[in-house]
């Protein structure tokens, strides 16, 4: 019998194949005469989801987080020189956050490169540029290769401490034929191994320990189960901006990111013990390094770089934190006689550390507060570099999913829209059953507004809540206590904004009055596609205290 003809498919549609199984349903970016190879095998084969984003950096983004909210690999594809340049910023923004992602580019024809000729789109040193804002970088050099390589990039993009991970594909590749490979699946990326004495050791000096907390970041995210044994246990549980939602945070045990707040601090200095797993214990988050924590600081983390770092560990674990976690449980289940009234003092913290922040909103609490009530806790809560979000977006609404928190971690303003965008589609792609709600400025959402026509033409089910102050609040801020109220630069003209989104077909709605909040969102929430919510804050008024940039020790005092 005469064998089947093998088929043959190009790089382009191998990509998209390899991708398929990798679970990955969408993917962002947009279309250049360097990655149509890819991008039509995606548009023939109808298996994955392409979202056109009207710029590298917002599909970056939209990539990004669709990747943390659905724990499947994000996907951006560019274009080279230029077009993959466009899209730095946003990967030094998974770096940061490290979100599992693959970042494709094209490259120009193979014969020409690393001339300098002056092709068209060619970059002097790109893969270096990509290197440098990523995990790693890679060129696919032929056909025979293009598998190797796109399996050994989306392994050391899930391989902790995760990140994006770039492949540069000349042109001419991507067109190139090959036999289709009988096996597409991706490479499984490698749990970082756990050492048994270590556990053990870490867990006699914690058998103890009557007061004990734990410190979950962005890297515990996937040990929800292992740390509610631990909070049976009786401990009580503090949580980072990226780690929000692995413990509920209206359990009793939960201080929520309440994590640098005078009440947060002074339970700290009662209590004996603190584990810190996956974090890095950011300067923003410890003013910065100076915030006082327990006597015995003790950490687990995938990467082995965090011994030491920020704060001196007492004992440090390399290791899986689910797996860690889990085995560090069972060595100290039945051991422990954690003080019962802990959590309720947690409690009792976290309810203060609430209070003083409400103390500093004025008017804005009803918003907050109205969040809450109309949105539940059964949402995705995405927020671009605000100032409202530094004021409360960053420990409020209460947030009861590991991966229902979405912000721009890395300090870069204007991410925000295209983030909630990506959220929207993989909670669409994902039937994930949340509403993605965004709280971004009128600063930051002009740097990337055009993915609002990316937003309608997606109908992506968002709701935008525009803070507009028409100026860079937090920069102001600074400028007054710092710089003798010499205010320059800061004031900005803005869009009407009813109108720009009238001209793309994009729902507004004008929330001029703290009165109208309950009504307004009620309208926002139930309407499909994206829905720009307009707070007036010149009519809202001011915050009854300032921001003035990441709290240093003596103001949190």
């Amino acid at each position: 019998m005469t064998p089947a003809t093998p088929l043959r498919i190009t790089v382009g549609e191998l990509a998209a194949r390899f991708l398929e199984q990798c679970g990955v349903r969408a993917a962002f970016g947009v279309i250049s005469i360097h990655n149509m190879p890819i991008l039509d095998a995606f548009h023939r084969r109808q298996r994955i989801r392409f979202v056109s984003a009207r710029g590298e950096a917002g599909a970056c983004n939209m990539a990004d987080a669709y990747a943390r909210v659905s724990g499947v690999l994000g996907v951006c594809v560019t274009s080279t020189g230029t077009g993959a340049g466009n899209a730095a910023g946003a990967l030094v923004e998974a770096l940061t956050a490290g979100t599992p992602m693959l970042h494709l580019t094209g490259q120009i024809e193979s014969p020409y490169l690393d001339r300098d000729l002056g092709y068209i789109h060619e970059a002097p040193a790109q893969l270096a540029m990509l290197q440098a804002v990523g995990k790693a970088a890679f060129r696919i050099r032929d056909a025979q290769t293009a598998l190797a390589t796109l399996r050994e990039a989306v392994r050391l993009a899930f391989t902790p401490p995760c990140g994006p991970v770039s492949i540069e594909i000349p042109i001419d590749v991507q067109a190139t034929l090959l036999d289709l490979p009988a096996d597409l699946q991706p490479l499984p990326a490698p749990q970082v191994p756990v050492d048994s004495a270590a556990l053990q050791a870490l867990a006699e000096r914690l058998a103890g320990a009557r007061r004990p907390m734990l410190w979950l970041g962005g890297g515990a995210r996937g040990a929800a189960a292992a740390v509610e044994r631990f909070v049976k246990m009786g401990w009580g549980v503090v949580t980072s901006v990226q780690g929000r939602g692995i413990v509920a945070e209206d359990h009793p045990a939960s201080l929520g990111s309440y994590n640098l707040h005078k009440p947060a601090e002074d339970l700290y200095q009662s209590c004996d013990a603190m584990l810190v797993v996956g974090s890095r214990l950011r300067s923003n988050e410890t003013l910065r390094y100076q915030l006082r924590l327990p006597g015995a600081l003790y950490r687990i983390d995938a990467n082995p770089l965090a011994h030491n770092r920020g704060y001196a560990s007492d004992y440090f674990v390399q290791g899986d934190a689910s797996a860690a976690l889990h085995a560090l449980a069972d060595r100290l289940e039945g051991r422990m006689q954690v003080d019962p009234g802990l959590q309720h003092e947690v409690r009792q913290a976290r309810l203060a550390a609430a209070d003083l922040v409400d103390a500093t909103l004025g008017a804005y609490t009803e918003l907050k507060d109205q969040l809450q009530r109309q949105a539940g806790k059964a949402l995705w809560w995405v927020r671009d570099i605000t100032l409202s979000n530094s004021m409360w977006g960053n420990r409020a609404p209460l947030l009861d999913h590991p991966r229902a928190g979405v912000h721009a971690l890395g300090g870069g303003i204007g991410q925000g829209l295209a983030m909630a965008i990506g959220t929207a589609v993989a909670n669409t792609e994902h039937q994930l059953g949340r509403r993605t709600v965004a709280l971004v400025g009128d600063g930051g959402f002009m740097l990337n507004v055009g993915e609002l026509a990316c937003a309608v033409q997606e109908g992506a089910d968002i709701v935008v809540l525009l803070m507009n102050d028409s100026r860079y609040g937090v920069i102001r801020n600074i400028q007054d206590d710092l710089y003798g109220s010499r205010h320059c630069y800061v004031e900005l003209h803005t869009p009407d904004f009813a109108g720009f989104c009238g001209s793309l077909k994009a729902r507004h709605v004008l929330l001029d009055a703290p009165a109208r909040t309950a009504e307004v969102l009620a309208e926002a929430l139930a309407a499909p596609g994206p829905v720009v919510v307009e707070v007036d804050m010149k009519a809202w008024g001011p915050f009854s205290a300032k921001f003035a940039g990441p709290i240093l020790k003596k103001e949190a005092a």
